[in-house]
């Protein structure tokens, strides 16, 4: 049994759900409350962040070091390229959204809108906000201009950084952030990723206090 412990809206949780998917990995979700600091919790990852994937007997945190191991484990089909310099350029990106797009993006969209509520840490901070609706045009500008050169953001095949982007802007679509209708490539190639079997469970959460917009899980939005 493979069990991950997440939370529905986290993009990290979101990148592993997709590469467990992406491999036909049958995975048991269990919703974990983080912030209340649960001891069971804090003493399988010390770091007190989730996800966390029990798997093969072992405890695995780290989001990134949890799809490789993935990856490792099943290596087909691969999300990562068998070349040293398009394994560099995935990681690269994977690195790019779970850190700078994170930061600039993701913490003042969805961690202000949804997390502070869920977390009871007060209201949104619409200065956060105002700069994270600034900061998504530029990063959607950017994926639009690899677009324009590759059928995915790292290549001629779909990859962890590609999972790692959608895993973000799902999230960020569950709470209507993101202005599709301004950036063609991008919203291709979401409809691409979007359509595919992996992404199924992800268009199918709910969260309680924030009901995702009609065109959430509709393939042809």
């Amino acid at each position: 049994m493979i069990r991950l412990y997440h939370v529905p809206l986290s993009p990290f949780c979101r990148k592993v759900r997709l590469s467990l998917a992406e491999k036909k990995l049958e995975v048991e979700l269990v919703e974990e409350r983080y912030w209340e600091r649960d001891p069971d919790f804090i003493r399988r990852n010390p770091a007190g962040k989730v996800p966390v994937l029990k798997m093969d007997g072992h405890t695995l945190a780290e989001s990134s070091a949890i799809c490789e191991y993935i990856e490792e484990r099943f290596p087909s089909p691969p999300l990562l390229p068998k070349d040293p310099g398009g394994r560099h350029e995935v990681r690269r990106l994977v690195g790019w959204f779970d850190d700078k797009f994170h930061r600039e993006v993701t913490a003042n969209l969805l961690y202000e809108r949804v997390n502070k509520k869920i977390t009871k840490e007060g209201y949104p901070d619409s200065s956060n906000v105002k700069t994270g609706a600034r900061a998504i045009k530029v990063h959607l500008g950017y994926m639009g201009e690899l677009l324009d050169q590759r059928r995915w953001l790292a290549g001629s095949d779909l990859s962890l950084a590609d999972y790692s982007a959608a895993a973000r802007h799902s999230a960020l679509d569950y709470i209507s952030d993101v202005d599709w209708n301004q950036f063609d490539a991008v919203r291709d190639w979401y409809a691409r990723i979007k359509s595919r079997p992996a992404f199924r469970g992800l268009l199918a959460d709910t969260v309680p206090g924030f009901p995702p917009p009609e065109h959430y899980a509709d393939l042809d939005f």
